[in-house]
């Protein structure tokens, strides 16, 4: 069974994505926000990192900064994000729902993807898996990527300097473990929207 199922998003369809680029860019910069890096081209099929994941804003902050970035990515979230009415909608965003009951068919199915031939496609991964506090960090993104033998991006959202985009890239060795640590290093000094519901220590 596959359960990764990457659909035709909006990210697909050119008139609407360069209209919304341009909407992305606009509210950022009227926010305050500045969006930082660029894809490089090793990394066009790649897992991306979604961290700190502490609130329900961070979805549209992170489209719109892959808008201003020209990427096209898909994202994991919880299946009741994706019951009627919203499903269809969710799905044209980008997300993919998750069985958590199923988690090693998606890990198997989302590498099976990535390492094939295609367009490009960045699966992003929100480690924590919930916006609650957590100090537990999922591997399922670590897999994936081990599996597709893709590198891991070091996504970022920073709410304290108003900072987001696209950190180094990393490419995974045989022990998690030690890879966990480097990464959560990378994340210690970002601040999410809800700061106290993030720990990457």
């Amino acid at each position: 069974m596959t359960f990764f199922t990457p659909a035709r998003t909006l990210f697909d369809t050119p008139v609407i994505s360069t209209a919304l680029r341009g909407l992305s860019r606009g509210w950022l910069r009227w926010r305050g926000w500045e969006v930082q890096g660029a894809l490089p081209p090793e990394a066009r099929r790649s897992v991306f990192i979604a961290a700190p994941h502490t609130s329900n804003w961070d979805l549209p902050y992170t489209l719109m900064a892959a808008f201003v970035l020209g990427l096209r990515i898909h994202w994991l979230g919880k299946a009741s994000l994706f019951r009627w009415p919203f499903g269809g909608v969710m799905r044209w965003l980008g997300g993919i729902a998750v069985d958590r009951s199923r988690p090693g068919g998606l890990v198997a199915s989302a590498a099976e993807t990535l390492a094939g031939d295609g367009p490009a496609l960045q699966l992003v991964v929100p480690p924590e898996g919930t916006r609650g506090r957590t100090r537990h960090w999922k591997t399922g993104f670590w897999h994936i990527a081990r599996q597709a033998n893709v590198p891991i991006v070091l996504a970022y959202m920073d709410y304290e300097r108003r900072v987001c985009g696209l950190g180094p890239l990393f490419t995974t060795s045989d022990d998690v473990e030690a890879d966990l640590v480097v990464i959560k290093r990378f994340y210690a000094p970002i601040k999410g929207r809800r700061p106290d519901q993030f720990e990457a220590s």
